[in-house]
């Protein structure tokens, strides 16, 4: 009797990115910050993005995030062609599909952690409880603790909840711990694993800290406008065995 092997299907480009480059105009100044990336995003994964500063990083992450536009090449996600849309559709992409956190918290400091989440449940399509995703990542005992109340980790905490209330595609976050200390950059990370690995949310990260790509599914390292490297680990750490 023969067996079948089955053979499990290789995940979903979610964004396929070509011949992505962009040119700041400052003043007389031409600023080159991409240069012809090639890029694809797969469904679920944990991409890590490196680089110093002034390498591209975050203007890729814009791009991406339908923050900013490019100047030459294509972005495409899954249908969705963000290269010629519209001021209009991309807001709308960014709506739908999209959660960002950054490095500051942005909360309203006169609303509860609950309150500041309930801002994006209201105007989503298909939120998730604004309670649900402050338990998701570990702050179901201060939904009615305002910022000044909570620690950075647990500010950036609510934004991450805030970010993933509206039950977003793609989570991306810029330096999401860069203005925090170990342990609660930590407990930041071990947030958004954790909405990786229980919602299947795609995930990138801009950092500076190197540690943090031991967690990813994928890493890459940007220079000077382009993909200098790039790396698949055989096996994510945890975040609690990352040593900063």
């Amino acid at each position: 009797m023969q067996t079948e092997t089955i053979t499990a299907a290789p995940p979903e480009a979610v964004f396929q990115i070509r011949g992505l480059s962009k040119v700041y105009h400052m003043g007389e100044v031409d600023v080159q910050a991409l240069r012809g990336v090639d890029l694809d995003i797969y469904d679920g994964e944990f991409l890590v993005l490196l680089g110093h500063s002034g390498s591209g990083k975050s203007t890729l992450l814009n791009i991406v995030g339908g923050l900013d536009t490019a100047t030459t090449g294509t972005v495409r996600y899954r249908d969705h062609d963000l290269t010629h849309a519209t001021d209009a559709a991309l807001t709308l992409f960014r709506r739908d599909h999209v959660g960002f956190v950054f490095q500051f918290y942005n909360l309203i400091p006169s609303l509860t952690a609950l309150e500041n989440v309930e801002l994006v449940t209201e105007i989503a399509g298909h939120p998730m409880p604004a309670v649900d995703a402050l338990r998701l990542v570990g702050l179901g005992d201060r939904i009615d603790h305002f910022p000044a109340q909570m620690s950075g980790g647990e500010q950036q905490r609510v934004a991450i909840a805030r970010a993933i209330a509206k039950r977003p595609e793609v989570l991306l976050c810029d330096e999401p711990t860069g203005a925090l200390d170990i342990t609660t950059g930590s407990a930041v990370l071990q947030a958004i694993a954790t909405v990786n690995e229980e919602l299947r949310t795609t995930v990138v990260i801009i950092t500076h800290n190197a540690a943090i790509a031991e967690m990813a599914d994928r890493v890459l390292t940007l220079s000077d406008g382009r993909i200098a490297h790039e790396r698949r680990n055989a096996v994510r750490q945890p975040v609690e065995s990352i040593r900063w």
